[in-house]
């Protein structure tokens, strides 16, 4: 039967039509109202809540919701089904702020000293002089093309689109037989071939930007450098918030998502939307345009190369955990969706395995690692949580999921590192008062990752919270107490927060923090003992992804996230693959050397190894439960005892 829903949502009432048994969700859809998923419509997260006003529904679970909630008609969207004609109230949505602050995108980039273009780079714009037909030549355009080709640049094979062939014979009397045509070589294989993308009547200045980007899709962000090919400097970097989010804040949840109806298209355009909008906004800063860029790297982990490109990812969160494909072969702009030359090529980088992608092998590259010679630990901290060791001559590499807690999700007043978000605490060990940093100034929203990993640290230490993450209610302060979570630490009054209410971090939110980290330190620990190699040995601690850029060494070091160890040893690098994304860009040969890093790369499935269960289990606990392993952090709460 069908069935009237009647959406009240931002004080405008929208109408819609649907199916018995249709979930409140899917209908929110059909009307165009967006409502929040992040956790893929699994029903565990309660942010897709909406009040049923009037009418007949069946809550397939009530979780996250209270007694109260449902007797005053709350409902989860995404486990609701429509019985009959209804009236829902669609409560404001979250809102996921959409300015990073600026000191958090732009990275220093610097030219690698030994680029040349002519030598390293596979696109050329060249410049074309053809004989004009007559009637006695009446040689092909194409063919006249061709010859020209081969007779000015030694270029034996040409390929070009069927798009191209449309457009050339205009093309070529427009420019009266002289052009400009943008080519791509294959340096891999033979330099005499060469791919047309573009075909342009006027002679280009030939010392004029040659358009490229670098683009690493990430679970949170998406970034795109974008890159002038003949000088090989990064004109204009941007980044935002992945439009997926809002079907899922982690991997499995939008895997989940894209299994659903219409899902993975769903993901597809919304990841798509995001890499356009930020392409457009880069190329307004240096006045070019879309169709000028002419060709385009990708890293990202395997789920979101899949999602991409629009491949289902199902298989890669089920035993035995493989993808459909870990070197995706070279593809157009037109295929894929993004908006630049429809005859640029995309290349997505080669991933390992199910959850060490594209992101990693890069990372692998602009870090280095792939050439050091010394025993090199390389730790994206990040939802998964994955981690490389070896050095020049071998290379091992796992995945761990951690969870997006250290981005905010999962904890009550967590948020992304944008404006408003505490990024540092500090507090008295005598009074238990704290003093914290907001990103941006002003009133904070919340706590960001770095913010939560100091806070936990500084709780810890003063005694706030013991080893196994409980509050302890003893304490002589007001802002110890006991909250609808259990035990919690106020952070911020509501008198000093942007909300009015207060931020704090609570029992639930503590665990949720062990969980992740003990997670990343079982990762390394366990791979590092099943290659025989002890962690106190490796030389460098290599720290990859935006987020590890903010990480306090001795706060991460404190709760058990970083082996304890001379900080000396530890290198913070910011985006590792979007750098790795631009070196590919840049040079034919480091593109090829990310192929020979994933085929080298061991990887080592933790799920499948008992060790890592064990491992985990003793890292639940601040630091950890073997302190010998934490020396510098036992002394840290000796000092405090003594004192």
């Amino acid at each position: 039967m069908q069935h009237t829903v009647s959406f009240t949502h931002n004080d405008k009432q929208t109408p819609v039509e649907v199916s018995t048994g249709v979930l409140l969700s899917d209908a929110a859809h059909l009307a165009g109202i967006d409502i929040g998923q992040p956790c893929g419509g699994q029903g565990r997260c309660g942010r897709c809540a909406v009040q049923v006003r009037e009418g007949d529904v069946r809550r397939r679970s009530t979780l996250r919701l209270s007694p109260d909630d449902v007797e005053q008609g709350y409902a989860l969207a995404c486990q609701t089904v429509v019985e009959g004609d209804v009236a829902i109230y669609v409560p404001p949505q979250e809102k996921i702020e959409r300015r990073l602050t600026t000191d958090r995108v732009v990275a220093e980039v610097t030219v690698p000293a030994d680029y040349e273009y002519l030598q390293d780079q596979t696109v050329r714009r060249i410049h074309l002089e053809l004989t004009p037909p007559s009637m006695d030549d009446q040689t092909d355009d194409w063919s006249r093309l061709q010859t020209a080709f081969r007779l000015q640049h030694k270029m034996e094979r040409v390929a070009c689109s069927v798009n191209l062939l449309r457009e050339m014979g205009e093309v070529l009397r427009e420019g009266d037989w002289q052009v400009t045509a943008i080519v791509e070589t294959s340096r891999l294989t033979d330099e005499k071939t060469c791919k047309l993308i573009n075909l342009q009547p006027n002679h280009v200045d030939e010392y004029s930007p040659l358009w490229g980007c670098a683009i690493d899709i990430g679970t949170t962000t998406v970034s795109v450098w974008l890159v002038d090919l003949m000088s090989g400097q990064v004109r204009a970097q941007v980044a935002e918030y992945n439009g997926q989010i809002a079907r899922g804040e982690d991997v499995i949840s939008r895997i989940m998502y894209a299994s659903k109806n219409g899902g993975g298209e769903e993901l597809r355009q919304r990841v798509l939307d995001t890499i356009n909008e930020l392409l457009e906004t880069a190329c307004k800063r240096v006045k070019a345009r879309p169709e000028e860029v002419v060709k385009a790297t990708i890293a990202g982990n395997s789920t979101m190369i899949h999602l991409f490109l629009g491949i289902p990812a199902s298989n890669i969160r089920l035993s035995p955990f493989i993808t459909a494909v870990n070197h995706p072969p070279l593809m157009t702009a037109r295929e894929v969706g993004l908006k630049i030359h429809p005859e640029a090529s995309v290349d997505c980088l080669p991933g390992v395995a199910s959850y060490v992608g594209a992101d990693i092998t890069a990372g692998v590259l602009s870090s280095g690692l792939d050439n050091a010679e010394n025993v090199t630990l390389f730790l994206d901290v990040g939802t998964n949580g994955e981690t490389v060791l070896g050095n020049r001559d071998w290379l091992v590499t796992c995945a761990c999921s951690a969870g997006p807690a250290f981005e905010g999700a999962g904890v009550v007043n967590g948020m992304r590192a944008t404006t408003g978000a505490i990024e540092e605490v500090w507090i008295n060990s005598e009074t238990f008062e704290p003093t914290y940093r907001v990103i941006g100034g002003g009133k904070p929203k919340g706590i960001c990752g770095s913010g939560l990993i100091s806070l936990l640290s500084e709780a810890f230490i003063t005694g706030i919270i013991d080893k196994a993450g409980n509050v302890n209610l003893m304490a002589s302060s007001s802002r110890v107490r006991e909250g609808a979570h259990g035990g919690e630490y106020v952070v911020a009054w509501g008198a000093e927060s942007e909300s009015g209410e207060d931020i704090v971090i609570s029992r639930v939110d503590v665990d949720n923090l062990l969980r992740a980290k003990a997670a990343i330190y079982a990762g390394f620990t366990v791979l590092a003992d099943t290659v025989g190699v002890p962690l106190e040995t490796t030389d460098k601690v290599l720290i990859g992804g935006s987020f590890g850029k903010y990480i306090n060494v001795e706060k991460a070091v404190q709760i058990g996230l970083l082996p304890d160890m001379d900080w000396s040893r530890f290198e913070f690098l910011g985006n590792t693959a979007v750098k790795g994304a631009y070196y590919a860009l840049l040079d034919w040969r480091k593109r090829e050397r990310i192929t020979e890093i994933a085929k080298r790369m061991t990887y080592i499935e933790l799920s499948a190894d008992n060790s890592f269960y064990e491992a985990f289990t003793s890292a639940l606990f601040l630091p950890h439960t073997d302190m010998s392993k934490f020396p510098s952090v036992a002394e840290a709460l000796e000092g405090k005892v003594n004192k």
